[in-house]
């Protein structure tokens, strides 16, 4: 079973996904959002469809290690789509993967515009690989 990474941002969603053998992590798409129902349904067909068994969504904590109201909204958000799916949903920290996706795409001299299409599913293979590679150990 695959492992699905999401990045929860106001008007876009970073969605990845794992490999087969839940080693690598890649980028599947941006979504931009809709409403919260129409969000959440499409969160659990992509997990669905992908016969994903857990869904990691990235924690934005404070840098230093607290949680704020960016936390707040993503449990309520996770609360909300359980409802949706029966998928086990995890937490991993967050911090640092946008600002490392975004050196990334401008190490690959992708032009702003393009960053902005991309940041989202970028950071989100970023969280699922973090993941990944913690429960590799």
């Amino acid at each position: 079973m695959k492992k699905m990474g999401v990045d929860l941002g106001q008007v876009r969603i970073g969605i990845a996904l794992s490999d087969a053998l839940n080693i690598f992590a890649y980028a599947l798409e941006t979504y931009k959002r809709k409403s919260l129902n129409e969000d959440l349904e499409y969160l659990a067909k992509i997990a669905n469809e992908n016969e994903v068994d857990t869904i990691v969504f990235g924690l934005p904590l404070n840098m230093d290690g607290t949680q704020g109201e960016k936390c707040q909204e993503t449990y309520e958000f996770v609360e909300n789509l359980k409802k949706y799916c029966n998928q086990k949903i995890v937490f991993q920290d967050e911090r640092l993967t946008t600002v490392s996706a975004e050196k990334m795409l401008i190490d690959a001299n992708v032009s702003r515009q393009g960053r902005k299409q991309v940041i989202d599913k970028i950071a989100a293979t970023f969280i699922l690989q973090s993941y990944l590679d913690k429960k590799s150990l």
